[in-house]
């Protein structure tokens, strides 16, 4: 596979529709203005409706004529998800769905989702699985389902034994082992489905170090940190890059016409760079640690995957 792939000169990607998780704000917001303006029509789904339609409007001023549309979505909640997914599923056929939503600072203290699961890998995973569950059948034959990872994964080690903090409960160790989880989970899915002959996809993607500081400004969108993030930020992003390019990777993984099922696309240089593929930690990409996962989470969240 080449690696000049061109993050500003996209595909077209009209008469396709692709569901971003969390896309109206930071790296969920820069996929959702990068697919727009290659024609997809997207379909936000997050919490907040203020902030979405602040989303929309910052995308229309770029993309004028952009097909977007809201929907809302809590990850900490499977009652939610629930919901979401038949109002999701209703802009069906869906060609991908982007998995980008999620805790990226854990609490100091081991909080729980509206279900009673730690908090962090509850939302950026269990909520995610449950979503793709539930969507799955609303894919269409050659969609993509897209999971965040992270490179946390390789400073972290993988304690799947205690991947819900059950035993110790330290955030950044709580971060990482949500993203073992989304890694583990899109592994595994890939499997899957090249078992099954299906022709559909499952792909990662990871932003590398980026940051709202050194992002394209748009206003009431990467202007609202709190003042110690926005100056943490400025200090230190100037080893990665801004968020509008730690888009890159996902859209990538959406648009790419050459990508394979499985395939896990970063930045060239780790923390920066044009989005090229990569490869996960091997703890993450083990096959019992992913059937095991798959396992847990239909028990979890009282789904079975239709696959």
């Amino acid at each position: 596979m080449s690696d000049a792939w061109d993050p500003r000169n996209l595909p077209s990607l009209a008469g396709r529709t692709v569901v971003v998780t969390g896309g109206n704000a930071g790296i969920g917001y820069f996929t959702v203005e990068q697919l727009a303006g290659a024609g997809a029509r997207v379909v936000i789904a997050a919490r907040s409706a203020e902030k979405a339609e602040l989303a929309m409007r910052s995308v229309r001023e770029r993309v004028p004529g952009a097909e977007l549309a809201h929907v809302r979505l809590d990850l900490l909640s499977l009652d939610s998800v629930r919901e979401a997914a038949e109002r999701i599923a209703e802009f069906r056929p869906l060609h991908a769905l982007v998995n980008n939503a999620g805790l990226v600072i854990a609490s100091r203290t081991r909080l729980l989702t509206a279900d009673g699961f730690e908090q962090t890998v509850g939302g950026n995973f269990l909520g995610h699985f449950a979503l793709t569950t539930l969507l799955f059948p609303a894919l269409a034959p050659d969609g993509r389902v897209v999971g965040l990872g992270s490179d946390s994964t390789r400073m972290v080690r993988l304690d799947a034994d205690d991947l819900w903090s059950d035993r110790t409960y330290k955030p950044f160790r709580a971060y990482a082992f949500s993203k073992h989880a989304v890694q583990g989970f899109q592994l595994e899915l890939a499997r899957r489905l090249t078992a099954a002959g299906d022709s559909r996809m499952s792909l990662l993607a990871h932003p590398g170090w980026s940051t709202n500081a050194y992002a394209a400004k748009r206003p009431g969108i990467t202007d609202r940190d709190p003042l110690g993030v926005r100056v943490g930020e400025a200090l230190s992003g100037w080893v990665g890059q801004g968020k509008d390019h730690g888009a890159w990777p996902s859209v990538r993984a959406v648009a790419d016409l050459d990508a394979v099922n499985g395939m896990y696309f970063g930045p060239s240089r780790m923390l920066a760079g044009r989005p090229v593929p990569t490869t996960p930690v091997a703890s993450s990409a083990s096959s019992a640690f992913g059937a095991a996962l798959w396992s847990d989470a239909e028990s979890r969240t009282a789904t079975r995957f239709p696959l």
